[in-house]
């Protein structure tokens, strides 16, 4: 059998109203007018079919309906507050699923993580690797970090890290036979690529060399597998800033020449705009950009 109640906002302004005998106040609790309050509580009395309120020396008064009411109105809206704390309280904790480009997982975030949970020790994160644009309707992902230019429909995007790509290499490599002191250099080392094959082409171009073939030297989906060929001395590769960092800082690569070029892609946090509040993908997501300014400051 259907429920017969009356309009939610009408409810919400005579509960405050009653509780503090005042529309004033009422007002200012639910961020409305007087005259709105005043408003509500006029329709529900039409739709109850009685008056709630009397006014005596200017003081606000409840009728006996009105007293009537307000006891059992009252002790529901506070089950409604208690049990959206305790949802609340739920969503705060127990598992988030992140859908992570695997390159940014690998070089970024993992090494990262353990700074999570010691901020957020009840919030226990699954990392799910994956290049593909994610349903949210279909998949069970609370969140996902994703590169490119921030425009999904529908979601919110945070942007977190962008990036430059610039030539990087082993030291080992530096060391061998055929060392690196100006671009012209590559032509005698192997060119490392990843899926954007034609940033090597562009690189070149803005360094000036035309005699290399750009075309030439293996390929690696994944960029964080292009950076561990890079480490291990297969040839030289281009790092992309965000990637490489940690591996910069620690000395497994090296930075070859001073020639970048900014990409027109970011990383961004992404989440259904109508779930992004929620309160541990807003802690997830603030902890991301948090740690990316923290590394940029340290940079």
């Amino acid at each position: 059998m259907a429920r017969r109640l009356p309009p939610l906002n009408a409810l919400r302004a005579f509960e405050a109203a009653a509780r503090h005998l005042s529309f004033t106040r009422a007002a200012e609790e639910l961020f409305v007018t007087q005259a709105a309050i005043s408003h509500q509580v006029k329709a529900l009395e039409v739709w109850l079919g009685q008056p709630l309120f009397r006014r005596k020396n200017r003081n606000l008064y409840l009728t006996e309906a009105g007293q009537s009411y307000f006891g059992p109105l009252g002790m529901a809206f506070d089950e409604i507050d208690k049990a959206t704390a305790r949802l609340n309280a739920l969503d705060s904790s127990g598992t988030l699923t992140v859908s992570v480009l695997p390159s940014i997982a690998a070089k970024w975030l993992v090494p990262r993580m353990r700074g999570f949970r010691e901020k957020y020790p009840e919030i226990d994160v699954r990392l799910s690797p994956s290049t593909h644009l994610t349903d949210f309707s279909r998949e069970a992902v609370d969140v996902v970090l994703r590169y490119g230019r921030g425009d999904w429909f529908g979601m919110r995007a945070d942007q977190f890290l962008t990036e430059d790509i610039f030539p990087v290499c082993s030291p080992d490599l530096l060391k061998g036979k055929n060392p690196l002191k100006e671009p012209h250099d590559l032509k005698r080392h192997t060119l490392l690529h990843d899926d954007y094959f034609e940033d090597w082409t562009r690189w070149c171009l803005a360094a000036g060399v035309t005699d290399i073939d750009t075309d030439r030297g293996p390929v690696y989906e994944d960029s964080a597998n292009l950076l561990q060929a890079a480490i291990a001395g297969e040839g030289v590769a281009l790092g992309r800033s965000a990637l490489a960092a940690d591996d910069l800082a620690a000395g497994r690569l090296v930075r070859v020449f001073d020639i970048s070029l900014p990409r027109e892609f970011a990383y961004y946090v992404v989440a259904p705009e109508a779930s992004a509040d929620r309160p541990k993908v807003a802690a997830f997501r603030d902890w991301v950009i948090e740690t990316a300014a923290n590394d940029k400051r340290r940079s």
